[in-house]
């Protein structure tokens, strides 16, 4: 008789890696910081110095007072275009000892549902011993 049942995960090399599991954790901490608008939350996700590139141009953050700086205007403006919902889609993700390099696209929309920013970042994460946490982001246009 044929066993029609899937197959564990596990014994296929499918399952998500504690590595992997961590990685999705500090995305899903990330999110949440953007729809709380929750400063705190989003810099909790840091490595510093850390390192933020848009526009074609890099920022330095050596401390949590200048990130927070930028993070709350990124969270200013946000409301401004009245952004209530950010998600991520993975695009890519490549995990090499102790750093990542994961590429996400962002779809961000209004109240009222209308997709107002989609874009793409990648980010270079670094596993500082406890935990995972973004070191670099560089922003396409």
């Amino acid at each position: 008789m044929a066993d029609d049942r899937s197959p564990d995960p596990a014994e296929t090399g499918d399952a998500p890696t504690a590595l992997e599991d961590g990685i999705a954790g500090l995305f899903d901490d990330y999110l949440t910081g953007f729809n709380d608008a929750d400063a705190d939350t989003l810099i909790d996700c840091f490595y510093l110095p850390a390192t933020i590139w848009q526009m074609d141009k890099g920022y330095v953050f050596d401390d949590e007072e200048d990130l927070a700086e930028n993070i709350e205007a990124l969270l200013e403006a946000l409301d401004k275009e009245n952004i209530s919902f950010s998600e991520f889609s993975v695009v890519s993700a490549h995990i090499s000892g102790t750093t990542a390099l994961v590429t996400l696209d962002w779809r961000q929309e209004s109240s009222d549902g209308e997709s107002v920013f989609e874009f793409t970042c990648h980010y270079h994460l670094i596993f500082d011993g406890d935990d995972w946490r973004i070191a670099m982001i560089v922003n396409e246009q």
